[in-house]
């Protein structure tokens, strides 16, 4: 990992010019950035349990100056499979898309392909990287998921973190980790809770409409929380569908290599019949000018942005937008780590607030680990109040007498 980081002077750029929507349909709140001209059908981006709308940023600003639309979404707190393609689908209704190609890496591959099996009408292809095909692996491994919902905001984070690879990195991919890392800073507990629960809730993708010559599966060969028997199971089942790899990028390769990510999406849309309309492009200016000007965006955004052209006319972004913390860049042993390193951290519904030092959240985390402080942190608050009612008990019956 390094020790210093900051945003990325294009992602800086990106959330300049992209607007960030947000829409509440039913129960959900769905976060999304939707960029490029409205008469493509549009490649829409699902990202793993780590990620966020924001790390599809690089396919967004590339793909869009193409002339393709890219639309990138935050999985929403969903909390079983059904749900997810009931809400999805509601979600593509209400921005009237009804033809889609997916791009999905991780967990957001097999919601791609969950939905795929279930709405098989409104899919036309998959992009599929670093993924599986049934989370019964997961579920063994996470013996406690039953209690996941009330598990406090920094475990959750913690466990997510040791699914990242941590040792020593290329200077591309170790960007990549800390931008996602950085992320996952950014998730309530909610969101953290439903997705571990996905990934948890056992279930397999059974046989999907869709023909292999319209899946791409885009792998890289280093390393990646996804095992290599996981990903062989999605090579056999879509055998007559296109193999991308790379050599190296890691576990988020749409960061870390994205120039060779976005060459494979393009020959992918180019290959299903996907046309770009570079016509309706302006390209991309710091004054906030570009996009598609056919179309209006006439849907609920934000309070924070004005309304815009749906299509990708660039305003000012929402202010929500999460920024990196920088990190220090002088080594340091665990006990000496400074406050600058450490990462806040929210237990519970309290107020309570904990600041762990990153190397301490990359530890590797066992169930007893999770039981033993999740039961600290709910019982410490009630013995201390306990402890307070009966000093306040005694006291007051010190004054009768």
């Amino acid at each position: 990992m390094k020790g210093v980081f900051s945003a990325p002077g294009d992602f800086v750029h990106f959330k300049s010019q992209v607007p960030l929507h947000k829409i509440p349909i039913g129960t959900k709140q769905w976060r999304y950035y939707d960029f490029g001209p409205k008469v493509v059908p549009p490649l829409i981006c699902l990202p793993g349990t780590a990620g966020t709308a924001e790390v599809y940023y690089k396919q967004i600003m590339a793909l869009s100056m193409k002339g393709y639309r890219v639309i990138s979404v935050d999985i929403p707190r969903v909390w079983n499979h059904h749900e997810w393609i009931q809400a999805f689908e509601k979600f593509l209704d209400a921005i009237d898309v009804h033809h889609i190609h997916l791009y999905g890496t991780s967990l957001g591959g097999f919601l791609a392909q969950l939905f795929a099996q279930h709405r098989p009408r409104r899919v036309r292809s998959l992009v599929l990287s670093n993924t599986f095909l049934d989370t019964h692996s997961f579920a063994a491994a996470m013996p406690w998921a039953p209690i996941v919902s009330w598990t406090p905001s920094f475990l959750l984070k913690r466990y997510v973190l040791t699914g990242i690879h941590d040792g020593p990195h290329e200077p591309f991919i170790a960007d990549s980790v800390d931008f996602v890392v950085c992320q996952v800073e950014t998730l309530s507990r909610e969101d953290l809770a439903s997705r571990l629960t996905l990934t948890a809730d056992a279930a397999s993708v059974g046989n999907l409409l869709l023909s292999d010559s319209h899946i791409t599966i885009m792998d890289t060969n280093d390393y990646c929380a996804t095992s290599q028997q996981l990903k062989d199971q999605l090579s056999e089942r879509y055998s007559g569908a296109r193999q991308a790899y790379m050599k190296t990028g890691g576990e988020f390769p749409f960061l870390s290599r994205p120039d060779e990510v976005n060459l494979h999406l393009q020959l992918h849309l180019r290959r299903v019949g996907v046309e770009a309309r570079p016509d309706l492009v302006r390209g991309i200016s710091r004054d906030g000018s570009g996009g598609d000007p056919s179309e209006s965006n006439d849907r609920k955004e934000d309070s924070d942005n004005p309304p815009q052209d749906d299509g990708g006319n660039f305003e000012s972004p929402s202010t929500e937008s999460q920024l990196p913390a920088p990190e220090s860049s002088e080594p340091h042993s665990l006990n000496e780590l400074p406050l600058s390193t450490a990462k806040c951290c929210f237990a519970g519904q309290g107020d309570a607030v904990i600041l762990l030092p990153f190397p301490l959240l990359r530890e590797q985390i066992t169930v007893s680990e999770i039981l033993l402080q999740l039961t600290l942190v709910t019982l410490v608050p009630l013995l201390v109040g306990w402890l307070y009612i009966t000093s306040k008990h005694c006291w007051k019956s010190k004054q009768l007498m």
